[in-house]
């Protein structure tokens, strides 16, 4: 009996010990099992995180963020601030024009440095350094210092810049057919270079309804890029003149390029406060003793016709669309006009076939 009863313990506690024993092979498998599922989970979750932030990446270098109106998460904001530069219309470090007028832009930070060119008020550049009471900045072609008093920068620029900003597009083909209806079988009103710039006034997919001169007009979508945009500053660079040009045609292109810059104001004859693109021309030409109506169309009339090939510093060139004219131009030699030409960038100096021209007239002989 004695020795039947320690048989049983003996079964029972070798079966308590195999028991045991495939427990803990089991809790052991399980384990096992679990760990190599979390590994998996967690190698999903970095797996999932690191695509997540390619794809943050991707749309933060895509976006500018100008541009980006929706409001930024935390999350999206850190990524930013840690992996990308915020740009403002193509800014990382945004200035803006302060001034009423124009803000001179000098080679050398003091008074007396050359004048290398001219900021528009609400212009944009970026900011490269300071040097006492100056900033170096970078506008559009122009590079050179300002004063930095006259400069908005930091937090108010960038709450400022969507204010003042324009939507442009720009030209990326030879030659751009501005359109009076968005359509390949309409009027062509305009033909622009590659590299010239137009406002936006509303995109419809595959084509872009633009101003020219205040005219409004169509072009393709295809050809053009679209973007926010500051205005920019302007090159000073001296007009050259061939042989053979008077002194009157010479100081009358100075006179007129002292107002680049000016605004536009639509029926204006200021050459300070504004003017459209006809009183422009009659206030400079008024100086010079020739009185000219307030009407490009009108002034076509007077003077001689010539070809744009004879050209010479002080005649102007008219525009339009087919044998109307709505727009008149100087011309200041080296295939360039200076020009009222919209209210986005005032007077500025153009490339004489900007568009094509309908008629040139001298008025100086």
């Amino acid at each position: 009996m004695k020795a039947r009863m320690l048989k049983i313990i003996g079964l029972l506690t070798v079966g308590f010990m195999v028991t045991a024993a495939s427990e803990t092979v089991g809790a052991t498998t399980t384990a096992g099992i679990s760990a190599g599922i979390s590994k998996s989970i967690a190698a999903t979750s970095e797996n999932s995180s690191s695509v997540n932030a390619g794809v943050s990446s991707a749309l933060a270098a895509c976006i500018d963020v100008s541009t980006a109106r929706a409001t930024i998460s935390e999350g999206e904001n850190i990524h930013t601030t840690t992996g990308q530069t915020e740009t403002i219309c193509g800014y990382t470090n945004l200035g803006i024009a302060n001034v009423e007028g124009n803000l001179n832009v000098r080679e050398a930070a003091g008074e007396d440095a050359e004048l290398v060119g001219k900021m528009p008020g609400d212009a944009g550049c970026e900011i490269l350094g300071t040097e006492g009471d100056w900033t170096k900045v970078r506008s559009g072609e122009v590079e050179g210092f300002v004063k930095s008093e006259f400069l908005m920068t930091g937090e108010e620029a960038k709450a400022y810049a969507p204010q003042v900003m324009s939507t442009i597009a720009t030209c990326t083909t030879t030659t751009l057919r501005v359109r009076q209806e968005p359509n390949t079988e309409c009027e062509i009103l305009a033909l622009m270079p590659e590299g010239e710039e137009v406002e936006v006034i509303e995109n419809l997919g595959d084509w872009i309804k633009v101003s020219v001169d205040n005219e409004e007009g169509y072009v393709s979508a295809d050809y053009v890029t679209v973007s926010d945009e500051l205005r920019k500053a302007m090159t000073m660079t001296e007009v050259k003149y061939g042989e053979g040009v008077s002194d009157v045609r010479v100081d009358l292109v100075s006179y007129a390029c002292q107002f680049v810059g000016n605004p536009y104001v639509w029926g204006g004859t200021s050459l300070t406060r504004g003017a459209d693109c006809s009183g422009f021309t009659l206030s400079i030409f008024a100086k010079y003793g020739i009185y000219l109506p307030h009407s490009s169309a009108a002034q076509a009339n007077y003077g001689r016709r010539i070809s744009a090939g004879e050209a010479q510093p002080g005649d102007l060139f008219f525009y339009g669309s087919g044998r109307r004219i709505s727009h008149v131009a100087i011309y200041i030699g080296n295939g360039q006009i200076v020009h009222a030409s919209s209210a986005r960038t005032g007077i500025k100096i153009s490339s004489a076939y900007y568009r094509t021209p309908i008629c040139v007239t001298r008025l100086f002989d």
